[in-house]
């Protein structure tokens, strides 16, 4: 008699149960390769690719580390394809209550590297001739990039990232995000001007006649450019959507751990289900999944990529990162940063309102909440450990590569089982009077 574990993912998720990513186990597989061996490379559409599986919003607030800039360089005609004439200082700029022209405090064109230049070669310029920064320009005298001393001390000092994502223009991949409103045609075509790669249409349901429209004019307009649509939880959203020209799906509807939409509007889906749900359709269409929310551990994150998708969309997770939005603040003695939801009112009030299709209502009904998250400390910092306990989890599947999980899972190679209340309980820290849980 046949050994006989667990079960294909088909037979497990045609049960008509909506299971979430804690309710679900994988089976381990066979080991023979090295868990650096594991390729993360990903798509987050059907042309842009990803050098690691994470998407991650940014709410209105800049992500000052990542966003904001201490020098700024200046060109005769404000692009990067005109000759470089000096720099401003972030510490010479005037104060915002009496700003002054920036010729008034601009400092002359510092010494340049080649673009060509790579990291180490870059470093070490700056370091032989005490420079605090400098500009890398291409032969043809385009301003390409900025490096600056503290860039080189924070590189060194955190664990490989490894390679950027990178388009085929050799640029950073870069998306932004529209909604479905009439002057968002306008922001669309801004955004596309700017250099986006990908345009993500925002909505928390993405099945609708707004939707359908935007999709529809923005690939007639702007065929080149990817469009990411959702959210979508069911393969009815995501066959309209993809009928209409999406090339990416967010799939995720109230599983996000500051959304209540499930509680408040009794619609949702547990989001494993969602995904493999979703990812299996879309799969057949060449369209790459975004697994949206619900990922609170790197086990999640290995979960929702072997379950379909293709990358994975994290907003608590790396909220209370050094990086993220707001300023730190003490909770009965943790270090904490606040957390708002999309849905929750006061992200409402400051226009996310139209993402719940609410922003002509006169009485607004909230679909999320504004929490604290714990201190998480640099992203540069435990990133590279997420991503390294994910290729563990890889390894263990039996998965070489996100490709590799997928065709496991559709081989039905790969095995799951529904874990009990017990199971879950048993699989987490227990029976000990106390602890302290490090990750890296």
């Amino acid at each position: 008699m046949a050994a006989d574990d667990g079960f294909s993912a088909a037979r497990l998720f045609s049960q008509g149960v909506s299971y979430t990513y804690d309710d679900v186990i994988f089976l381990p597989g066979f080991i023979d390769f090295p868990a650096d061996a594991v390729d993360l490379s990903t798509r987050l559409s059907r042309r842009v690719p990803l050098s690691i599986p994470i998407f991650s919003p940014a709410s209105a607030p800049t992500l000052n580390d990542f966003a904001g800039h201490e020098y700024a360089l200046v060109t005769e005609q404000g692009d990067s394809l005109s000759r470089l004439v000096g720099v401003a200082v972030a510490a010479d700029a005037a104060s915002p209550e009496a700003p002054a022209p920036v010729s008034e405090y601009m400092r002359p064109a510092p010494r340049s590297a080649s673009a060509s230049f790579d990291f180490e070669q870059a470093a070490a310029l700056l370091a032989d001739e005490g420079l605090d920064y400098a500009p890398l320009v291409s032969e043809e005298g385009e301003v390409i990039d900025l490096i600056t001393s503290k860039d080189v001390e924070r590189i060194r000092s955190y664990p490989k990232l490894g390679k950027p994502s990178l388009g085929a223009d050799g640029k950073f991949v870069v998306a932004a995000s529209i909604g479905t409103r009439e002057d968002d045609k306008r922001r669309l075509e801004q955004l596309i001007q700017a250099g986006a790669n990908a345009i993500v249409i925002d909505s928390s349901q993405g099945n609708s006649t707004y939707q359908l429209d935007m999709i529809k004019y923005a690939k007639k307009t702007f065929p080149e450019v990817d469009l990411i649509g959702g959210n979508v939880v069911t393969i009815g959203q995501a066959q309209n959507l993809i009928a209409a020209g999406v090339d990416g799906l967010r799939v995720g509807m109230g599983s996000g751990s500051i959304c209540t939409t499930q509680e408040v509007c009794a619609v949702g889906r547990g989001q494993a289900t969602a995904v493999y749900k979703v990812a299996s359709y879309a799969k057949d269409h060449n369209v790459p999944v975004i697994a949206d929310g619900g990922i609170s551990y790197s086990g999640h994150i290995v979960k929702a990529l072997s379950l379909g998708a293709s990358t994975v969309m994290m907003g608590s997770f790396l909220a209370g990162s050094h990086e993220a939005p707001g300023a730190y603040e003490y909770k009965d003695g943790h270090r904490v940063k606040k957390y708002r939801g999309m849905g929750s009112l006061e992200a409402m009030t400051k226009g996310s309102d139209a993402r719940y299709l609410g922003d002509t209502l006169k009485l607004k009904v909230a679909q999320g909440v504004v929490g604290a998250v714990a201190d998480k400390g640099s992203v540069l910092r435990f990133i590279p450990y997420t991503m390294q306990a994910v290729k563990q989890g890889f390894q263990d599947l039996g998965a070489s590569s996100l490709q590799s999980a997928h065709d496991l899972l559709r081989a039905e190679t790969l095995r799951l089982e529904v874990r009990t209340g017990a199971a879950q309980v048993e699989g987490g820290i227990h029976g000990l009077v106390s602890y302290e849980k490090k990750s890296f």
